[in-house]
């Protein structure tokens, strides 16, 4: 008996690593939230450099920046879902996700060398956000509560080149962090188990960037983000309401590699007039490196388990106004395309292709500058028969109903 639910305990704690890898996949766990301006225009920022922000959206454009220059703040981000299930000739249910406020920051500092280098450093947050739900809830042996958490530190030298071409080059040092917790299911009746994994780990990688002024009125921009991979190394706890000694299971080390997906970025930013200006980008993003997942126990048992999610391309719109010297009027439409199929589709999010919808100003006074943004995100439904990537570990017949965001930013800026 003691055998067997052991054998269970690590295929569940093995398929708890492999969940918790897919929080930094799909549709709502890459993060674009590099600035509020950027929130407000939809990330349309690639081919313009007229802030610090452009450390993150395309760094070659620092070196329209003169001086010493700094901006910081943050986005909240408040998801909401409905969940229906059944199980067996059950009736459905319908569960919503526990309301949470997940806020990734940015703060970037520029510095003008000479007239021809330029340095620049960012802390912004690539992957993230999460999920949560009643711990008693139908779903809840795949999982009720998946947080992950990422900081970038990406430093940056750009050179003009001529008045035209700018590029940069950077490095990337970027921080997992992981929590996820869920129901094990033991066969013996009136035993509850659960278990909570944790683990981190800093991974590495770099970046490229080049932007180009084609005429006065029309700049292209492209940046290139590398692939990080990620070991991480945690822990798996349990908790039950009998000791863990009779079940045959204890707490144990886990380790296993995340491959973060590359990212490249292209846009081509229009200035019809001195006021108004556009951009179009896109942002194509290779899901598809991640193809498997390797687990390894403190015991030396390997668990691998394929996965099939599929490269996107990300398509921004967005515009600005400069209606007065002191305030600008902003607007932006993104479409973002879920990269995982329905066969392989959990509740970590329940994730489809979104929509986002976003605005807001950004005033000027002195040496000071001030952005807020407000985008709205909305999950088209999705109906989920089966799951082969998870049949049995707790994914049912499924739909998705009702998903959403609101994401609100703030950004504040100095010129020294």
């Amino acid at each position: 008996m003691r055998g067997r639910i052991w054998g269970r305990g690590l295929l569940l704690g093995a398929a708890s690593i492999l969940l918790g890898a897919q929080i930094a996949f799909g549709a709502g766990f890459a993060l674009y939230e590099g600035s509020a301006r950027g929130n407000a225009m939809g990330g349309a920022m690639i081919g313009r450099g007229e802030d610090p922000s452009a450390v993150y959206y395309n760094p070659a454009g620092i070196t329209d920046l003169p001086g010493l220059q700094m901006m910081g703040g943050m986005t909240a981000i408040i998801p909401s879902t409905d969940v229906k299930t059944a199980v067996g000739s059950a009736a459905e249910r319908s569960t919503t996700s526990e309301t949470n406020v997940w806020v990734p920051p940015h703060f970037y500092t520029t510095y003008q060398v000479n007239n021809s280098l330029w340095a620049g450093i960012g802390v912004f947050s690539q992957f993230g956000l999460g999920t949560e739900f009643d711990s008693k809830w139908p779903g809840k042996y795949n999982n009720y509560r998946a947080v992950i958490s990422t900081v970038t530190i990406n430093p940056n030298v750009a050179l003009k080149l001529s008045d035209k071409l700018s590029v940069a080059a950077g490095v990337e040092a970027m921080y997992f962090d992981l929590d996820l917790r869920q129901a094990v299911q033991t066969g013996l009746a009136g035993v509850n188990l659960d278990q909570k994994l944790t683990g981190d780990s800093w991974g590495y990688g770099f970046n490229f960037a080049a932007r180009y002024k084609i005429f006065d009125w029309l700049a292209a921009g492209a940046t290139y983000r590398s692939r990080v991979t990620q070991n991480v190394g945690g822990n798996a706890e349990y908790t039950s309401n009998v000791p863990l000694g009779l079940l045959g299971l204890k707490n144990m080390t886990v380790k296993g590699d995340i491959v973060l997906p590359d990212m490249c970025s292209f846009g081509l930013t229009f200035y019809p007039t001195d006021k108004f200006s556009f951009e179009v980008s896109g942002v194509w993003n290779g899901w598809s490196s991640y193809n498997q997942l390797q687990v390894t126990y403190e015991s030396g048992r390997q668990v691998t388990l394929p996965k099939h999610w599929h490269d996107t391309l990300r398509v921004q719109v967005g515009g600005e106004y400069k209606l007065t010297k002191w305030l600008d009027l902003r607007a932006g439409y993104t479409y973002d395309p879920e990269p995982s199929p329905d066969d392989w589709v959990d509740y970590l999010v329940p994730a489809n292709d979104r929509h986002l919808f976003s605005f807001g100003p950004g005033f000027h006074y002195k040496n000071y500058s001030l952005d807020l943004s407000y985008t709205y995100l909305v999950i088209t439904d999705r109906d989920v028969s089966n799951s082969n990537a998870l049949a049995g570990m707790g994914v049912l017949p499924t739909q998705f109903r009702n998903g959403d965001a609101h994401l609100i930013g703030v950004s504040v800026g100095y010129k020294f």
